[in-house]
């Protein structure tokens, strides 16, 4: 079959647009080449996975998952169903945390660690948007761990791995802890395209999605620095309960709450500079 016959016959069950990225994706054309060989003739074995995949997308399995990669912060990072799908709003959470760490940090050399970080996409962003930066990627599941490995080979970048539950056993100090940790409350209705798809293990947090703020804020001063910096993705309803548990845990600290593009409150910057 050629490329054109293809997109035809895609088009039967999906939107273009998706039929136009699991061929680029197939063939390694960008969508505008796709179009320059539409009377090319295509292998028997693709022609199978572009079938495959077809059916995946149509049993409502996301799209990036289907791919095995997505695009976050121009950086192409491997996924799969053991790791959260990277999302805009976290994009936006990394721009900040550059921003802060600029202003905090002008003139060294600083300590990094991302809790839960998954597919490694925040720590791995840091590094490579920041080279001073020395980034530590922890995570409870093994499984995630692997996709932090894979990534951290395929940006080459260099980053410690290491296992844990949030910062428990964990002695070294640090300048800056960033997280987006599980937020979503566990009596709470989301998508059936998430809740059916991604890991429950990175969603969903008991007390009404506290509980890994509370857990991080409430152990974290012995692991930092005088100057510091706590990054956190929220919850857009979780302001107020973010702020007041950093309240209760640290002392003399500026906190500030962001709004995302949408103009929801989605990042919390927790920071003392000691000037």
């Amino acid at each position: 079959m050629k490329i054109s016959e293809l997109i035809t016959e895609g088009k039967k069950y999906l939107h273009k647009s998706e039929v136009n990225l699991l061929l680029s994706y197939l063939l390694n054309y960008d969508t505008l080449e796709l179009y320059l060989h539409l009377e090319e003739a295509v292998d028997e074995k693709i022609i199978e996975k572009y079938y495959e995949m077809i059916k995946e997308l149509k049993n409502n399995k996301p799209i990036q998952y289907v791919l095995g990669n997505v695009n976050f912060y121009g950086i192409p990072f491997y996924i799969n169903e053991n790791v959260l799908i990277p999302r805009f709003e976290t994009e936006e959470l990394v721009e900040n945390t550059l921003k802060y760490i600029d202003k905090l940090f002008p003139d060294k050399n600083i300590k990094v660690i991302d809790l839960g970080c998954g597919s490694g996409n925040i720590g791995i962003t840091l590094k490579k948007k920041n080279d001073k930066l020395n980034v530590t990627c922890l995570d409870i599941s093994l499984s995630a761990l692997e996709v932090t490995k894979a990534n951290a080979l395929k940006t080459n970048t260099s980053i410690s791995i290491i296992e844990g539950d949030m910062l428990e056993n964990i002695n070294d100090k640090f300048d800056v802890i960033i997280s987006n940790p599980p937020y979503i409350s566990e009596d709470e209705e989301i998508e059936d395209i998430v809740k059916n798809n991604e890991p429950h293990l990175a969603l969903y947090a008991p007390n009404h999605g506290l509980y890994f703020y509370d857990k991080i804020l409430r152990s974290c001063s012995k692991n930092l620095n005088n100057t510091f910096l706590i990054a956190f993705e929220i919850g857009m309803t979780q302001k107020d309960e973010v702020i007041s548990l950093a309240k209760k845990y640290l002392f003399d600290v500026k906190i500030d709450c962001l709004k995302d593009l949408s103009g929801k409150d989605r990042m919390i910057f927790i920071y003392k500079d000691n000037i």
